[in-house]
């Protein structure tokens, strides 16, 4: 019989770090939903949650793209050709009729997460992509990183919140985090100058201009569309906006398919960082791609002119094939 003395014990810290591994591993390798592997584990969603964030914020978990192909990295070089891009990312991509969402999430958390220095000012967008890059971002302890909401949206208490979504941001960071106080959309021009004039809020626009850094996404006017989903744009304002030309929008900037804002009232009452400002930012990061988001993508690297654009395999070949490229 075996000797059960000389058995090694696992400590509770051992035993507590195996479990995270093995949450991390059946989440982001196998693919499995936080649900199935709570199920797996025979523990609930939240401490499954909690697990993966530890796992993350422990640096157990690291999560990217380390070997791209080179018909991968020949798209990266046109793409900064044709727009001027210091830099072009493109996630790989070999199934057209998926969702690219977590492929071009993936690439950008690990360009975000490279590029994040101490002493620098990170203005945040919205968006599920955005969201979903929350999940491929290294936490780590920046000092002095100061993290700002470039959109209104405080008052609702939804997943695709911005202010949520730069809250989480800075907190992967111990970063010092800017919201503003004030819905995305407010009920007219009026009430928007007297929020910017009156409350100070323009103060927070002022700093998000001298941001280091831009992290923007953007939507198309589909039924998918982030905005439409959680009824912040309702289907009369949808189907106003397209009959007025408009592709889509970045931040609440809605834009017709050459990249000029519409003539619409959602454009005056977005309390968010116009275009006009967010071109002063040094590195704008232009996060998006997928079918529906074609005409927009097209329309805001007109209008914003991104510094750099991170997208995925097909998308880059749409927006290459446009100009005839491939």
């Amino acid at each position: 019989m075996p000797d059960d003395q000389h058995q090694p014990i696992q400590t509770a810290d051992e035993a507590q770090h195996a479990q995270r591994i093995r949450a991390a591993w059946i989440y982001h390798v196998e693919g499995k939903t936080q649900s199935e592997v709570a199920q797996e584990l025979g523990i609930n969603r939240v401490a499954v949650t909690r697990l993966l964030s530890e796992a993350r914020r422990r640096g157990e978990v690291t999560i990217g793209i380390t070997s791209p192909l080179a018909d991968v990295v020949a798209l990266e070089r046109a793409l900064e050709k044709h727009f001027a891009l210091r830099r072009a990312v493109v996630a790989p991509n070999t199934s057209p009729e998926d969702d690219p969402t977590r492929l071009i999430a993936a690439a950008a958390g690990r360009h975000v997460s490279d590029i994040l220095r101490p002493d620098m000012t990170v203005g945040v967008g919205w968006g599920r992509t955005l969201h979903a890059m929350l999940d491929f971002l290294t936490p780590r302890h920046i000092e002095a990183l100061r993290v700002i909401s470039l959109l209104g949206g405080i008052s609702e208490a939804k997943r695709f919140n911005p202010a949520e979504f730069a809250w989480a941001f800075a907190e992967l960071f111990d970063a010092e985090g800017f919201l503003i106080p004030a819905p995305a959309l407010v009920d007219s021009p009026v009430t928007r100058h007297a929020l910017l004039e009156r409350c100070g809020l323009d103060q927070v626009f002022q700093i998000a201009e001298g941001s280091d850094v831009a992290l923007i996404s953007c939507g198309g006017l589909s039924q998918l569309t982030t905005s439409y989903r959680l009824g912040h744009v309702t289907q009369a304002e949808r189907e106003q906006l397209q009959e007025i030309g408009a592709v889509g929008d970045a931040l609440y900037n809605f834009l017709d398919a050459e990249g000029r804002p519409v003539d619409h009232s959602i454009n005056r009452r977005a309390m968010s960082i116009d275009l006009d400002r967010l071109r002063k930012v040094d590195d704008r990061i232009l996060i998006s791609g997928g079918p529906e988001k074609l005409a927009i993508l097209r329309a805001t690297i007109a209008s914003l002119h991104p510094t750099t654009l991170i997208t995925d395999e097909v998308t880059a070949r749409a927006l290459l094939a446009d100009h005839g490229q491939i």
